[in-house]
């Protein structure tokens, strides 16, 4: 028998219209099922183990010690059982709803599910042993591109290293990407010798072991027809999310622009618009789901039955009673996500602009310049970097070596002061910054005294994060001083708005990645504000108290992040953000503040929002959600 991706794409769409009702019944039954009983359990599970290691997962570098334990490999392989029993047993149903005939679609429908629940213990197994084979799999080659990394970039500034691509680099992925390559395509030749196994324990009630043995035998000798035949099926499931959604933002949108910018025209026709593109990511979630389960449904027939597709229900047939009532409740759920959606804009939202090194991409990065430009691009705080230099001064400076900006590959704290500044951190940038030195905190005080704020990046070595945290307030309290001396030496009547705000520990803010270096600042100065800079936050694991903001990477901001944020009173500042349309979505998102190398762009974007009209900012919020 023929197998091409072609006459099998048609099976599949022949199998999904003919089976269409019971598999929607099937769906929604295990997805109701999935997100009140399984899914939250396997949540509560998950988070339950996590919370037994009693320490917070905010940068990969924890997540790779805790991955790397004992206990994290224990949980790392529940996640991926259990990720994975949800998604065999989902698919199992789908493959004996299109087998299994029955008059009465939503009958076929709970039958499928109790009979998939049946086969847990199978299916589980089947898990075990599938899933675990891929697993053994990459251990050893995961060893080996981590003790390589060691070798080749192991010694280098991580930043230098993604900034920079020195050789190093190159040479450590001319070794380690043929041997990811070669992983790959082993993982693969197995996933495509066992890719029947599911349909077997499904159908057949074979125990894992023979059910794989089985799909061995069916695949013998046409693993390259299989392997081509999925993988561009699989491709066209993938590609159509991205395909729906580009249809819905170039044709149906513009439409919304054309409409009058009254809320009685306006509002109804985002509530229906909202409402189709609700129903339709819905209908293409199902969509690409059964047509995986068919897909290898389709291939078992043929390869162990020589049939085409599973028989056509009976001509007798019916949806049944429940079949118009739970379709229009999918309708109305959609239609209240809509409702929900439109009302949860607001119409007029601000967001703190910290500039990410001064302003770094009109200047040298972390330099007088930097922060001048920043206060000329009307940043609300300038964010620098600092560390402690040989002599325990405190220096504006990011990486751990001055490799990337001078060439030098010596740590910052292996050198004095003077030393540093004998370094010219301003030619790579531009000819017009040629001298440019690295100025020290007191500088960068001084230097945004009366004019701006400044957000203090703390970069401790390890084992100096109390002496940095030290040094620093007692540099906020030398410019306090120096204020308030300015203060009492202007004569009356004359303006002190060059003497700036005495309190400056009011108006600065520091940035730690440590929930313990908080608590040491805290301790000290309990009005100083503190980010915690998180590069992820690992659930259950971070204590949500005790700082004053959360620092996220931006494609780690949701709207739970932001929920979470309320719910304990801290604000949430993105990072780092340069490109106009993600900060506007951002924005709409709940964000508090946002880090930029672009400061004037964010201000701009700022500016246009506030001239639009309600109806315009409401387009812009919607068109956010979706890209979203």
């Amino acid at each position: 028998m023929v197998l091409t991706p072609r006459t099998l794409g048609v099976d599949v769409l022949h199998t999904l219209r003919e089976h269409l009702r019971p598999l929607v019944a099937y769906h929604l039954f295990f997805t109701l099922l999935a997100s009140s009983l399984l899914l939250p359990a396997v949540a509560w599970t998950l988070t339950g183990l996590l919370r037994r290691f009693d320490r917070p997962v905010i940068t990969n570098a924890e997540l790779m010690n805790l991955l790397l334990s004992p206990g994290g490999i224990f949980w790392l392989l529940a996640a991926i059982g259990l990720t994975f029993l949800v998604l065999y047993l989902q698919q199992a149903g789908m493959i004996l709803v299109a087998i299994r005939r029955r008059d009465n679609h939503y009958q076929l429908a709970f039958v499928a599910l109790w009979q998939t629940l049946r086969r847990l213990p199978a299916l589980s197994g089947l898990v075990v042993v599938q899933v675990g084979a891929h697993l053994l799999l990459v251990i050893p080659v995961a060893l080996l591109l981590g003790w390589l990394h060691g070798v080749f970039i192991g010694g280098l500034d991580p930043y230098y290293v993604l900034r920079v691509r020195p050789p190093a680099l190159w040479q450590y992925l001319g070794v380690a990407v043929p041997l990811a390559a070669g992983w790959a395509f082993v993982a693969a030749m197995l996933y495509f010798r066992w890719i029947l196994a599911l349909p077997i324990v499904t159908l057949e009630n074979l125990s894992p072991m023979a059910a794989l043995a089985r799909s061995r035998e069916l695949t013998r000798g046409r693993k390259g027809q299989v392997a081509m035949t999925v993988i561009v099926m699989l491709l066209v499931i993938i590609a159509l999310p991205f395909v729906a959604s580009g249809i819905f933002d170039r044709l149906f949108t513009p439409m919304l622009w054309w409409l009058p910018e009254r809320n009685a025209v306006l509002i109804p026709a985002m509530l229906a618009y909202v409402t189709g593109y609700v129903l339709v990511t819905l209908a293409i979630a199902f969509i690409g789901i059964a047509a995986n389960a068919l897909l290898s449904a389709c291939l078992y027939l043929r390869l162990a039955h020589r049939e085409p597709r599973p028989a056509p229900p009976p001509p007798d047939a019916h949806p049944g009673r429940l079949a118009w009532g739970v379709e229009m409740a999918v309708v109305l759920f959609a239609l209240v996500q809509a409702w929900w959606v439109v009302n949860s804009f607001e119409l007029r939202d601000d967001v703190t602009i910290i500039a990410h090194r001064g302003s770094s991409m009109a200047a040298p990065e972390n330099t007088l310049s930097a922060i001048e430009r920043a206060i000329e691009d009307r940043a609300h705080y300038v964010e620098i970097d600092v560390r402690l230099t040989g002599d325990g001064e405190v220096v504006v400076y990011h990486d751990r070596s001055l490799q990337r900006l001078t060439g030098d590959p010596r740590n910052v704290h292996e050198l004095t002061l003077d030393e540093l500044q004998q370094f010219d951190v301003g030619s790579w940038f531009g000819d017009a910054y040629v001298g440019e030195r690295i100025p020290t905190l007191d500088e960068a005080l001084a230097t945004v005294r009366g004019r701006n704020a400044l957000m203090i990046d703390m970069k401790p070595n390890p084992g100096e994060e109390v002496a940095l945290v030290e040094a620093v307030i007692a540099s906020l309290r030398h410019e306090a001083a120096s204020r308030r001396v300015c203060h009492d030496l202007t004569a009356p009547g004359w303006s002190t708005g060059h003497c700036g705000d005495p309190d400056v520990i009011g108006e600065t803010r520091l940035a730690v990645m440590s929930p313990w270096v908080v608590e040491e600042v805290k301790r000290r100065e309990p009005e100083l504000r503190v980010t915690l800079l998180a590069q992820l936050v690992m659930p259950g694991t971070l204590e949500r108290r005790g700082f004053d903001a959360l620092g996220l990477r931006h494609n780690r901001i949701t709207e739970n992040e932001i929920r979470l944020a309320n719910l304990f009173g801290y604000e949430v500042h993105a990072w780092t953000v340069n490109d106009s349309a993600r900060m506007s979505q951002i924005i709409d998102l709940g964000a508090n503040a946002i880090i930029t190398d672009y400061p004037e762009r964010l201000t701009e974007l700022i500016d246009d929002r506030r001239e639009l009209g309600d109806g315009a900012l409401l387009l812009v919020k919607l068109r956010n959600w979706l890209r979203g």
